[in-house]
């Protein structure tokens, strides 16, 4: 566990649930709250077993497929696209069938390294679509207060990112201590920048009242 990326977990955990009973809000931006506290529980639980000296290759390979799975259904509400969003539906519904297909045939007892590849590559892929499907719309997107933007992008970045890390996990055993490091500090840089764009997401279309002061 790393405790700045889990304080910023925290925080959005925190700002999200204010958005659960609030008017208008979408529905993929009410589920969010849940899955970060799940989010949250792994993280805790994941320290706490490595702490023990206890294999935590389950446990991950379990939660990153969640959180493809979640990220999926996140984006099947934000494009518009019905042929589009049928194909993320199908991938939804296959993508957990590879994994298992993965950890008990191909890649045993180890992290998911081909699916999770895989999985990058659907977030990234899907991301981009929508970022062409933006640019298609009739009438001009005020994009900073927009929250499907900053989800996008915070998703775009962190999984281009996250590929080649997390892609090659299983060939970094040995490697210095150094380097192992150095990956970690990355890895925290990312979830940082991850839940800092969910975070502004979930405050970018809050209206501010303007308070009058009479004098």
């Amino acid at each position: 566990m790393n405790f700045p990326s889990l304080v910023i977990q925290i925080i959005s955990l925190l700002i999200s649930s204010f958005l659960i009973f609030r008017r208008n809000t979408p529905r993929y931006i009410k589920v969010f709250p849940f899955f970060l506290l799940v989010t949250v529980i792994i993280e805790i639980i994941g320290y706490e077993l490595w702490m023990n000296g206890i294999k935590t290759t389950l446990l991950y390979n379990f939660f990153t497929t969640l959180e493809f799975e979640f990220y999926l259904f996140l984006l099947y509400n934000i494009i518009q696209n019905s042929k589009f969003r049928k194909a993320i539906f199908y991938c939804i519904c296959f993508y957990p069938v590879l994994v298992i297909a993965n950890i008990c045939l191909i890649q045993i007892n180890t992290f998911h390294t081909i699916t999770y590849a895989f999985g990058c590559l659907l977030i990234v892929a899907v991301c981009i679509y929508y970022f062409f499907e933006l640019f298609q719309y009739p009438k001009s997107v005020d994009l900073k207060r927009e929250p499907a933007f900053w989800m996008c992008s915070g998703l775009l970045f962190f999984y281009c990112c996250s590929f080649p890390l997390f892609g090659l996990l299983n060939f970094l055993h040995g490697v210095s201590g150094v380097i192992m490091r150095n990956l970690a500090s990355i890895v925290m840089i990312l979830n940082i920048l991850l839940y800092t764009s969910f975070i502004i997401a979930f405050l970018c279309n809050l209206k501010v009242r303007k308070v009058k002061i009479h004098r």
